[in-house]
């Protein structure tokens, strides 16, 4: 791999950018892997990467179905943030914060991190108490979070309309200042282009239509469009569709999946300083580099494997936002579209081992899942390699949909699904 650097562009710039060479290469499967990923997303090629680079685990192939990223990596509002309720899921999120902080450094590719502030809007009495109760929360596990009155929320981010007589009033906000956003399409690329260096083979339009098993019920490999592939552990990372993949193993999950839409505006100078969620009204917004306002909706109230949705849900949206921020109100909106996202019944995910040996899964992410990209690829790939869950990740197994013992993160997800 080529590293990237000033004296590499210079050096390009003299050559019309002629001599660089490909991200990362496109081969045939091998017919045997030491592991088998599936799904090229942030979180498949994240897991892929921290396997070759901390557990010397380089005979990893990542399979897609599609192209590189073109799921929900490349279909997000790319907010990241780690102030969730409870220990076990704020102990998450923080490990993938701090893993954003350095990330760009570690895969020498500008993921175009900017950590620029979170607010959560507090609208009425309800989420005032929700709100402190969170800040509260986050202190005891070290996350830091504060609480503004609707003037310091205006001050911290001025488009904000705090009149007492809209629909919806600001009472108040809770900000994580570490909060912000990164390139989605950067990232997957930069964890492909590190991945791919290490001799992981990345495998573009290669459908898993079937799991291989040995006469013990082990694991034994993956049948795919592309033919039969060999491998001792299969890690599926395929988020809205993981339910139909486990169901090609004989594993009934509990998520449902559900289209999750957002669109974008024309792009405007610099306006809008940070991000702001507003639950009640299941709305966020935070401008993007190219100058774009990014507006996410809730999900749509239907379960589908569509990546689109209904119009209404983001008429509802875009009338909250022009509420919110009225200067938006004549902008134009350019395009929209749909993710799926995989729900779990506490809305936090699912990661470990399966009853079947061998087979692993990352799923149920809800909302949440580019945030915890950095830190989700390494504590899963930290999984795989030994064959039991880290420590981090031990409370997010699919048992404790058998114990009782749930994480409900419904409260904090950040919109309603």
């Amino acid at each position: 791999m080529r590293k990237f650097s000033i004296f590499s562009l210079l050096s390009e710039a003299r050559k019309a950018h002629q001599g660089w060479d490909r991200q990362w290469r496109d081969p045939e499967p091998k017919k045997s892997y030491d592991a088998i990923i599936v799904g090229a997303g942030g979180h498949g090629l994240a897991t892929a990467y921290y396997l070759a680079k901390n557990h010397g685990i380089w005979n990893v192939a990542v399979l897609e179905k599609g192209w590189l990223g073109g799921g929900n990596t490349g279909r997000n509002t790319t907010v990241i943030r780690s102030n969730y309720l409870y220990a076990e899921s704020a102990a998450i999120y923080e490990h993938s914060l701090k893993l954003w902080q350095g990330l760009s450094q570690e895969l020498n590719y500008n993921v175009m991190y900017s950590q620029r502030g979170l607010l959560l809007l507090a609208h009425n009495l309800h989420e005032i108490k929700n709100f402190k109760r969170l800040i509260y929360s986050n202190r005891l596990n070290g996350v830091a979070n504060e609480w503004l009155t609707p003037e310091q929320a205006k001050a911290f981010c001025p488009p904000l309309n705090i009149s007492p007589s809209i629909r919806y009033p600001v009472l108040g906000a809770a900000l994580q200042r570490r909060g912000g956003v990164a390139r989605h399409d950067a990232v997957a690329w930069g964890y492909a282009r590190a991945a791919d260096a290490m001799g992981v083979d990345i495998i573009q339009n290669c459908e898993v239509i079937g799991f291989l098993r040995s006469p013990d019920g082990n694991i034994s490999g993956i049948d795919t469009t592309r033919g039969q592939i060999r491998a001792a552990r299969v890690g599926v990372v395929a988020a809205g569709h993981t339910s139909v993949l486990m169901e090609r193993a004989s594993l009934r999950l509990p998520i449902e999946s559900f289209p999750l839409q957002a669109l974008v505006s024309e792009p405007v100078k610099p306006v809008f300083p940070c991000v702001i969620n507003s639950n009640a009204v299941h709305a966020y917004i935070s401008q993007s580099d190219k100058g774009e306002l990014v507006i996410g909706a809730g999900t749509d109230q239907y379960v589908s494997y569509s990546q689109q949705g209904g119009l209404h849900v983001t008429g509802h949206t875009l009338d909250a936002i022009c509420e919110l921020f009225p200067q938006f109100s004549r902008m134009r909106m350019m395009r929209n579209w749909g993710g799926i996202v995989d729900v779990t019944p506490d809305r936090s995910p699912i990661i470990g081992k399966t009853p079947i040996p061998g087979l692993f899964v990352n799923c149920g992410w809800g909302t949440g899942g580019f945030k915890a990209t950095p830190g989700s690829g390494q504590l899963f790939a930290w999984t795989l390699a030994k064959g039991e869950p880290h420590a981090i990740l031990a409370p997010f197994s699919l048992d404790r949909f058998r114990t009782g013992r749930l994480i409900d993160e419904a409260a904090a997800a950040g919109v309603a699904h």
